[in-house]
C-alpha cells in the first residue's frame, strides 16, 4: 500500500489552487503548507489518510518527465462526475470524460483532467 505520493509543479500558487478545487471534490483538503510545498488529505470519510500530513504532496520546481499519472480513488460514480467538472472548472484540461472504461474492468467509472503541467490526473469509482 502506497502511503503518500508528490510530484513537482511549475507554479505552487496556481497548483495549490487548481488542486484545492478538484480532488476537493474528492473530500480532500490541504493539511501542511510550507513555503515550497504543500499537501493534501482526506481528514474524514472514505478514503480518509492514515497520514495526519495527507498523502498527496506538491514541491515546487521542474516538473517531472515523463509526466505521470496518479489515479484517486472515489466513492461513487457522482463524485467522479464532480472531480471531472471541478477540475475543467478550475483550468484543467479534460482528458477524458466521466464514463465506463470498460478496457480496464467491466465497473471501472473514471474521469482525467490534465493540470496546468501536463499531469494526466485521474479520479475512479471501481463499483457498479
Amino acid at each position: 500500500m502506497i502511503d503518500h505520493t508528490g510530484i513537482t509543479v511549475s507554479n505552487l500558487k496556481k497548483s495549490r489552487e487548481f488542486y484545492s478545487k478538484a480532488l476537493g471534490a474528492l473530500g480532500y483538503q490541504i493539511c501542511i503548507e510550507g513555503d515550497g510545498d504543500c499537501s493534501f488529505g482526506i481528514k474524514e470519510g472514505h478514503g480518509k489518510s492514515t497520514d495526519p500530513g495527507g498523502d498527496f504532496w506538491l514541491s515546487e520546481g521542474t516538473p517531472m518527465t515523463p509526466r505521470v499519472h496518479i489515479a484517486f480513488n472515489a466513492a461513487s460514480k457522482e463524485i467522479v462526475d464532480g472531480f471531472y467538472e471541478a477540475g475543467v472548472a478550475a483550468g484543467g484540461t479534460g482528458n477524458g470524460e466521466p464514463g465506463i472504461w470498460t478496457q480496464y474492468h467491466p465497473n471501472y467509472y473514471a474521469a482525467f483532467v490534465l493540470d496546468f503541467d501536463g499531469y494526466n490526473i485521474e479520479a475512479v469509482c471501481h463499483s457498479g
